[in-house]
């Protein structure tokens, strides 16, 4: 079994990634999606976010105002560290829940678990393998143009707000550069999912 992590930056394409490594067989563990999930209403997290932020930051069926919520952290990095500090918790912990469920069930697994700040909150210093999905910043910032309907300065904007994917670059040990067509990232990342297949002798049981 092996335990590799997944990131990139905004408009990388890392999901992309994902996909294409789990139709090669490997578990992903989203952490996207589990941040998603323990904030769901009446879960600690959402207890906590409401206690902080007050009750504005609720839609009508009490659910959190993501789009609301986002605007505020956004805009003010003190706010955005507490609510990493509210939310990461409960997802570091159902991470470490479904990992735990594979290595059981599946001891043969590749595993990727794909974290958007992977680098930025050290979890890859304790990974054999951290795979970065990388183009360079001028194609995030068309990307961002093109998909969100952003202006430059705004799509800049939000690129900045993030490490950059140069940075995250030198942390890796494995690029996929996706700044071609989808044959060729698929080409890439099929030849990684071997590659780690074959250095730790994993199959998908």
């Amino acid at each position: 079994m092996v335990i590799a992590g997944l990131t990139g930056s905004i408009a990388t394409g890392k999901s992309t990634v994902a996909a294409i490594l789990e139709s090669c067989g490997a578990f992903i563990i989203d952490a996207d999606k589990i941040a998603y999930d323990v904030v769901a209403k009446g879960l600690p997290a959402w207890q906590a976010i409401v206690n902080h932020f007050g009750r504005d930051v609720l839609l009508e069926n009490d659910e959190i105002n993501r789009i609301y919520l986002g605007d505020i952290i956004f805009n003010d990095p003190g706010q955005k560290h507490i609510l990493n500090c509210i939310v990461h918790p409960e997802v570091f912990k159902e991470m470490e829940r479904q990992q735990c469920s594979i290595e059981k069930n599946h001891p043969g697994a590749v595993i990727i678990l794909d974290v958007p700040l992977l680098i930025e909150s050290g979890l890859h210093q304790s990974l054999p393998e951290v795979i970065v999905v990388y183009v360079p910043e001028e194609i995030q910032i068309k990307r961002l143009m093109s998909r969100n309907k952003f202006s430059h300065s705004e799509a800049l904007s939000r690129v900045r707000s993030q490490m950059s994917i140069e940075e995250k670059k030198t942390h890796a040990t494995i690029v996929i550069d996706n700044s071609s067509n989808i044959e060729k990232t698929t080409s890439q990342t099929c030849e990684i999912y071997r590659f780690l297949k074959e250095k730790y002798g994993t199959s998908r049981e």
